[in-house]
């Protein structure tokens, strides 16, 4: 059975950085991303979520397209919040989980082409230093709104879900942004 893939490999008006997508992202973060079209549509945030679960059982992911690479990203992005939401050790509340994975979201991370990328095989670095901070600016937009997204989609009752968390100990492909 093969991997799920992005729904929006296949759009031809998309800027690339690199060669990663930016895609439009219904968000209230101020950033580069593009707003919808249709905001009705799931965005590429929403689409990392759902199948966040699904996509993690693989060890192999093979690439369709630049939406895919977004993709990777976010669902990382999302294994890391996990880890961060079950490492305490007292359970975290909803609003000390929304806390602490802000914060994550807009810390500093490396960038595709910087040395300490996890996945600079898979990525090519952005042409110019406008394009990195376009890049940085972007993946900072869709960290912040994913991890809002998903602090609501996980906390059920004011408790972190234990099928959401169960996910922790399974690698998308084996690596970890962190």
């Amino acid at each position: 059975m093969p991997a799920y893939h992005s729904a929006y490999n296949h759009e031809t008006d998309v800027r690339l950085v690199g060669n990663m997508s930016l895609l439009p992202i219904r968000t209230k973060f101020r950033g580069p991303a593009p707003p919808p079209v249709d905001p009705t549509v799931m965005d590429i945030v929403d689409e990392s979520i759902d199948l966040f679960r699904a996509n993690s059982l693989f060890r192999n992911f093979e690439i369709k397209g630049h939406a895919d690479r977004v993709l990777i990203y976010l669902i990382l992005f999302i294994s890391d919040c996990l880890s961060k939401i079950s490492s305490a050790r007292v359970p975290m509340t909803q609003n000390e989980a929304n806390k602490q994975l802000s914060t994550y979201a807009v810390d500093s991370f490396a960038l595709p082409g910087d040395a300490n990328f996890p996945l600079n095989s898979l990525y090519a670095p952005p042409a110019n230093r406008m394009d990195a901070d376009l890049l940085r600016q972007y993946l900072t937009q869709a960290r912040q709104e994913t991890a809002a997204r998903l602090v609501e989609k996980i906390y059920i009752d004011g408790k972190p879900s234990k099928w959401w968390l169960s996910f922790t100990k399974r690698r998308f492909m084996g690596k970890s942004l962190s």
